[in-house]
């Protein structure tokens, strides 16, 4: 059966067009249910997916066998009680589908996900294309109640269908939170439940109640309570000020540091106002860390300063806004006029990007409370109000919350429980918190990715020729295993593990350059002069057979042996005598040199604890590989961008605005030395000249510092940006070349390479521009989040190892000072912590915060920038669950300053075991 609708439309030229749109119906769609007699079978030859007797959890609502068919909203708001395993023969409508698919991409996901498990017997029905089920909209009538009406007819079809086929009666219940739509419901005859009364009518699952999203009715609830925020303005006024400039719209970005304050980032390319900071409860007005907002500019007499005081939610009192009130009259930093900057506040959510949240249960002390404060590991994260009945089991453990609102009148957002993953501090449990943490994609391969790998054994022939790339070869455009690992996006390393990017036949064996064995490799060649001039370069598609597999250390002890002079040994110091002068090239041309300390875990073979720690040190070889790298790196994106002008996918770093380099200036300024910032160069120099013999240490804390006030480097298409250059390496173009096995963006630099040169061919994603951009998206946000993901890693780590180590006395220095706090560096650990000067319930010391210097003088002692000190360091561990260490400035004696520090660590490690892993290839 075919229906059609038609209208007019008026085009661009202004001439009208006749539309016909069509829509087929069909009779022949089956309803899902096992053994119906009255269905044909599915069109995909698959069985049934509703169970002929559902299974379930028994309701007392509806005690006899049922189906569910829930609407929209449902299907949106309570995901997490639809995936739970109880919960099973679920019928979602295509109309649902479809308003979810439009709504909520992320939801769209999981939904599709359970309807692909079988032991969950959920069954999509294409109720728009029935010829018994589609309904058309009415004249007057809107799209939103067109599709309660539509689901509705489905129902009703349903269980007139299902009476037919069979003597005991199946019925459908519907399930909708919509007022409205269950009213009509129940006048049409149909069975109707709103969630939360089904969910409460499974006697044998009492604990399922935890997980329904809280909607509350924001109406009602400014009724009986105090209003704190200001009003969100609806979407559409929000647009119309957006494009009229009376708005700006930005990311949402909350202060790790200061639970009161935040920068959002606008959208677009104007580089006026890019960044907007927002002070105060009110003016940050429930938005939440990455969330898409639109913000309006204070007047230019309300602009502030960025807050240098260091202020965390203690979230002991939900209600005592007034407190609240009283902290945000410290935030001001300076009058200084220089130092203020665009500020404004938020005056609705454009979209909201909250996710589930690991983190603890902070237990109510009200004895039976059913309400209790979540803290999330996340600490731009708010505290969530969630309810639940098992707050004593729950405590003590890491779990899984979602955020379902945010009313004016509550101080923080309503919440949900949705998962328990284990006890705080065990290491799984601290792992798989990490990883959901930062997204990172961890689940093993699917076997439709495995079947996309060699059959082993496997071997190099003739037929696969020469001219084949490693990793490219293995990974084709388009199937499952290349779409995994352009999801992946990077291998991620963590201190005991590594979840890779590709599966591990290709990461630890054919695509990994083994000595004495064939591997198929992508070659840039390059004939070089004793002065490591490039006379001529060449790329290639080979096969290559290392001599040799050896770890830096290794080759740095062959390099420095006077009796080993065999022919790798030779090739060795030849290679590493270019790459000195390679580096001396870059560093004359502006190249910084930054520092960064790494730390590395030495572990017990048997509990797999760490028992040493000790910051990485750097060899020459280390500095040889990396030099031929980046060299190979700038030869590719030069080529590539010379064949692919509009596509190249290259990787750039911009240099950071003048007002990031300020506390750099300042802190050499205080050690009467001249940091220069007007260009890389420039700074590269003054930071070579910045030596102080009586303080070594000073140069290596200046180029930390400088670190601190870099951009993040980012992947982008050139076809959509200008600016190509690569501040930190000072090159004019850059890309990654050289690790395909664990970056994503290096497999798409080789498939351009390789049609570059001839040796494969194209595809059309490969040379559509918005299509990269997009993908270089996704690689960055993964990169950034591996890195997060790393760093957090060490962190637990690090609480282990000192965790029987008692108490640890070592020399720190000063990196930034606040308005009530410093934050110091442990060089030996690679450590950070912030050592507060005020304490709860005690008297707080007189505090003189200088930001021209920079100095916080304390009573009568003043602390400065780089200044040397001496810290206790200690795990407390009744504490390591909260992942807090406690540390006390020794050196000079504060009275006041023994409370527990903020831990961080500053980068990403590598444990032993791992970096053992890692070979220099000859």
């Amino acid at each position: 059966m075919l229906t059609s609708r038609t209208f007019l439309k008026r085009t661009r030229a202004g001439s009208v067009l006749k539309v016909v749109r069509e829509h087929y119906l069909r009779d022949d769609i089956p309803c899902g249910a096992a053994a119906c007699p009255l269905c044909p079978p599915r069109p995909d030859g698959g069985p049934s997916v509703l169970e002929e007797r559902p299974s379930g959890a028994a309701s007392s609502l509806c005690p006899g066998p049922h189906y569910l068919l829930p609407d929209t909203n449902l299907l949106l708001h309570q995901i997490d009680i639809l995936e739970d395993p109880v919960i099973k023969n679920v019928i979602v409508l295509q109309t649902v589908l479809q308003e979810v698919r439009n709504r909520s991409a992320p939801v769209y996901k999981r939904i599709r996900d359970v309807i692909g498990n079988p032991e969950k017997h959920f069954y999509s029905f294409t109720n728009e294309h029935h010829r018994e089920t589609y309904v058309e909209q009415e004249q007057g009538e809107s799209s939103n109640d067109r599709n309660d009406r539509a689901i509705r007819v489905a129902v009703k079809w349903y269980n007139e269908h299902l009476k037919k086929m069979q003597n005991e009666e199946i019925q459908v219940i519907f399930l909708t939170n919509d007022r409205n739509n269950k009213e009509k419901a129940l006048e049409e005859g149909i069975t109707a439940y709103t969630c939360e009364e089904y969910i409460k009518s499974l006697i044998a699952n009492p604990d399922l109640v935890d997980r329904l999203a809280c909607i509350s009715d924001e109406g009602k609830e400014i009724e009986s309570g105090k209003i704190i925020f200001p009003e969100h303005l609806p979407l559409s006024k929000l647009q119309q000020g957006i494009k009229s400039g009376i708005y700006l719209q930005g990311t949402y970005r909350a202060s790790r540091d200061n639970y009161l304050e935040a920068t959002v980032w606008v959208h677009g390319d104007a580089e006026e106002n890019k960044e907007i900071i927002i002070q105060g409860l009110k003016h940050l007005n429930r938005a939440v860390h990455e969330d898409i907002v639109a913000v309006e500019l204070l007047a230019k007499d309300e602009w502030v300063a960025p807050s240098s005081v260091v202020l965390q939610d203690d979230g002991q009192n939900e209600d005592d806004v007034e407190t609240e009130e009283e902290k945000e009259n410290i935030l001001k930093t300076s009058d200084n006029k220089s130092m203020l900057r665009p500020t404004g506040k938020v005056v609705g959510i454009i979209k909201r990007n909250w996710r589930p949240f690991c983190g603890m249960l902070s237990k109510s002390q009200i004895k039976e409370a059913r309400r209790h404060l979540f803290t999330p590991a996340d600490r731009r994260i708010p505290r969530i109000r969630i309810e639940t009945r098992q707050a004593d089991t729950l405590e003590g453990q890491r779990i899984i919350v979602a955020i379902d609102g945010w009313p004016r009148n509550s101080r923080y957002p309503n919440g949900h429980f949705v998962k328990n993953l284990g006890s705080a501090g065990d290491k799984e449990t601290e792992t798989e918190v990490l990883l959901l943490e930062h997204d990172v994609p961890h689940q093993p391969f699917s076997q439709a990715v495995l079947s996309f790998l060699p059959k082993m054994p496997w071997s190099i022939t003739e037929k696969v020729g020469v001219h084949i790339a490693d990793v490219s070869y293995f990974i084709r455009p388009g199937n499952a295993l290349d779409e995994e690992s352009a999801k992946r996006g990077t291998t991620v390393y963590l201190c005991e593990k590594r979840i890779d990017m590709v599966p591990e036949l290709l990461s630890s064996n054919l695509c990994s350059l083994r000595s004495n064995v064939d591997r198929l490799a992508f070659s840039c060649i390059w004939e070089m002069n004793h002065n490591a001039e490039i006379l001529k370069t060449r790329f290639t598609k080979s096969v290559i057979n290392s001599k040799a597999s050896l770890t830096y250390a290794e080759a740095q002890m062959r390099i420095d042996s006077a009796t080993i002079n065999d022919d790798i040994t030779v090739s060795l110091r030849g290679l590493n005598k270019l790459a000195k002068i390679l580096k001396k090239k870059r560093i004359d041309n502006g190249a910084l040199t930054l520092s960064s300390p790494e730390v590395r875990f030495h572990m017990d073979s048997e509990t797999h604890d760490p028992i040493d720690l000790q910051t990485k040190e750097l060899k020459e070889t280390n500095s040889m590989v990396e030099e031929f790298m980046l060299l190979a790196n700038v030869s590719v994106a030069q080529k590539i961008y010379d064949e692919f002008p509009e596509f190249a996918l290259l990787r750039k770093h911009p240099a950071p605005p003048p007002s990031n380099y300020d506390i750099l200036v300042k802190a050499a300024k205080s050690k009467n030395l001249e940091i220069k910032t007007d260009s890389a160069k420039a700074l590269a120099e003054s930071l070579d000249k910045a030596e102080s013999p009586a303080f070594p240490y000073l140069n290596t804390l200046l180029r930390i510092l400088t670190t601190r006030c870099m951009m993040q480097a980012v992947y982008f298409c050139s076809g959509m940006d200008n600016d190509f250059h690569h501040y930190g390496l000072a090159s004019p173009i850059y890309t990654h070349f050289t690790s395909p096995i664990r970056r994503y963006a290096d497999i798409i630099v080789h498939r351009l390479l390789a049609v570059a040169i001839g040796a494969d061919s194209t595809y059309p994603e490969l040379t559509d521009k918005h299509k990269l951009s997009d993908l270089c998206k996704n690689l960055n946000y993964r990169h950034k989040m591996a890195q997060y993901a790393q760093r957090a890693s060490v962190a637990f780590h690090t609480q282990l190892f000192f965790k029987t180590k008692g108490v640890v006395n070592e020399d720190a220095y000063i990196l930034f000072v606040r308005k009530n706090a410093i934050v110091v560096l442990i060089p030996k650990y690679g450590l950070e912590g912030t050592v507060f000067f005020e304490e709860k319930d005690k008297p707080t010391p007189r505090l003189d915060y200088n930001n021209e210097v920079p100095s916080l003088t304390v009573e009568d002692t003043t602390l400065h920038v780089f200044d040397k000190v001496k810290v206790n360091v200690m795990l407390d561990a009744s504490k390591i669950q909260h992942q807090k260490i406690r540390m006390v400035l020794v050196e000079p004696k504060i009275p006041g300053n023994d409370v527990p520090a903020q831990f961080s660590t500053m980068m990403s490690s590598n444990s032993e075991p791992e970096k053992k892993k890692k070979k220099l290839q000859e």
